[in-house]
């Protein structure tokens, strides 16, 4: 049995912790003031959509395709990337909260995180390749054999990366952000 295809449609203002989205493809849909939390997301496709000022915390995505898809304002507390489909896995982030969430081996070259609170946020082996930090806050984060190549840290804050772990030609910090680059070292700058 084929899933359902839903295209070009607005939902807003929809508690799905009460009543379960419905197992489709979402094509060009926006989804605006939801709730989402402890939804599941499973096997569900999510092609150009857009999130915007959804509480989205604890979503269970198993097998999720996100293609093309973008957050704004958005709370998604704890979501696990690493177990989505990564088949044309595609994500903007802009002003949303991604604490504790896990993008553990996940290809995320090029993507965007616009004013986004990453505290302790797990980049494990991750491809990372061109990504945007800015104005990002990343407390606690975890960048461990990483992909940083031409990456853009100029903006963000809080960040511990190890050069002698991590891939970082190319990838561009600012002077302010130094001591997250040499922290391992233990030394001191003033």
């Amino acid at each position: 049995m084929k899933e359902p295809f839903i295209q070009d449609n607005k939902f807003e203002k929809v508690d799905y912790s009460l009543s379960p989205l419905t197992p489709a493809e979402y094509d060009t849909c926006r989804f605006k003031n939801c709730n989402f939390s402890n939804a599941d997301f499973s096997n569900i496709k999510f092609i150009d959509c857009s999130f915007e000022s959804c509480n989205m915390s604890l979503v269970v995505m198993h097998r999720a395709a996100f293609r093309g898809v973008s957050f704004k304002d958005c709370k998604m507390l704890g979501w696990h990337f690493d177990h989505c489909n990564q088949l044309g896995l595609k994500l903007k982030f802009e002003n949303c909260i991604l604490n504790h969430s896990s993008f553990f081996r996940t290809k995320l070259t090029k993507i965007e995180f616009l004013n986004c609170h990453l505290i302790e946020v797990d980049f494990t082996e991750c491809d990372l390749s061109e990504a945007q930090f800015s104005n990002s806050d990343l407390s606690g984060s975890i960048f461990d054999q990483a992909i940083l190549e031409r990456a853009d840290f100029r903006n963000a804050r809080n960040y511990v990366i190890n050069p002698e772990i991590n891939k970082i030609k190319g990838a561009k910090f600012s002077l302010s952000g130094l001591p997250g680059l040499v922290q391992q070292f233990k030394i001191f700058i003033e």
